[in-house]
């Protein structure tokens, strides 16, 4: 039976609630922008990667590269979502995404591997009946997120030798506006030919070209290493930020509904009380009222 001290009860902790909630929400927010932050320092370092692929692409011609791009063995597929729960449909959102690509692909489901970064998304895909090959663990914060990119480019090599595969995609949320976001598809693996034309394309800032010594190869690769790094930091940080702001999203909306239903426990809580007064006060008159009559 409902009762004034478990109306104050229940008030106290849907209080508590709250205060856990908005603590959660402050977190969540001031995250996003750490990982925002850690997207914008890739600037200038993704625009000098480009400026040596520039140089180096001018010495191979554009019908090697179609070459090169040929795609039959197996597609690995790297579906970024999280570890933490509270971030609402996040993991299912981004699992129907990667799943509808390949259903538009007509992909043959032999030619997929699928490898996951985060455990919740990792159990969406084997809800979806589809094997996950491999998993990452998630950063805790930006300053882990190098060491999470160093292990994904072991698997992906692994990969490649072990598992025949020759094209690797990447499907990730990223930031749009306020705390939304949108799933987004990325081709880590062949390089994408339409980028390294526009590359190609792009005039020099400088009139005088700089010239190199080191071996076309060697270097044609370890500038391949570090874009797939930028790549890969790059889709870490912009999922790790949707995930916040999908976060953000719950808490806010969590907020809302705790501070509806303490405005209604409240309202309860005064008509029981202001009960409680009238009857206490009309037990008094009654009873006055008897002992006068006496």
């Amino acid at each position: 039976m409902e009762t004034i001290e478990s109306l104050r009860s229940r008030i106290s902790v849907a209080e508590d609630l709250h205060s856990v909630v908005k603590t959660m929400k402050g977190l969540a927010a001031v995250s996003i922008r750490q990982y925002e932050r850690a997207v914008e320092s890739l600037t200038d370092y993704s625009r000098t990667i480009e400026l040596g692929f520039q140089i180096l692409l001018r010495q191979l011609s554009f019908v090697a590269l179609q070459e090169e791009t040929q795609v039959e063995g197996k597609i690995a597929a790297i579906v970024f979502g999280s570890d933490q729960g509270m971030c609402g449909p996040f993991n299912r959102q981004i699992v129907s995404h990667a799943l509808a690509h390949f259903e538009d692909m007509s992909a043959e489901r032999e030619r997929l591997l699928f490898a996951t970064v985060g455990g919740r998304v990792r159990t969406e895909l084997e809800a979806a009946d589809w094997p996950v090959a491999d998993s990452f663990t998630l950063p805790g914060a930006v300053t882990g997120i190098e060491t999470t990119v160093e292990d994904i480019l072991v698997g992906v090599e692994r990969w490649r030798v072990e598992q025949g595969v020759d094209q690797i995609m990447l499907f990730h949320h990223r930031p749009s506006s306020g705390a939304s976001y949108e799933p987004r598809t990325v081709y880590l693996f062949p390089v994408d030919v339409k980028w390294i034309s526009s590359l190609r394309e792009r005039p020099w800032p400088t009139h005088m070209l700089p010239a190199f010594s080191m071996d076309w190869n060697d270097l044609f690769a370890s500038l391949v290493q570090q874009y797939l790094r930028v790549v890969l930091f790059r889709a870490l940080a912009e999922s790790l930020a949707s995930e916040n702001a999908s976060r953000l999203a719950s808490m806010q909306a969590a907020e809302k509904n705790i501070e509806e239903r303490i405005g209604r426990l409240r309202t309860r809580f005064h008509q029981f009380r202001q009960a409680s007064i009238t009857e206490e006060l009309l037990d008094v008159v009654s009873g006055y009222e008897a002992l006068s009559t006496e």
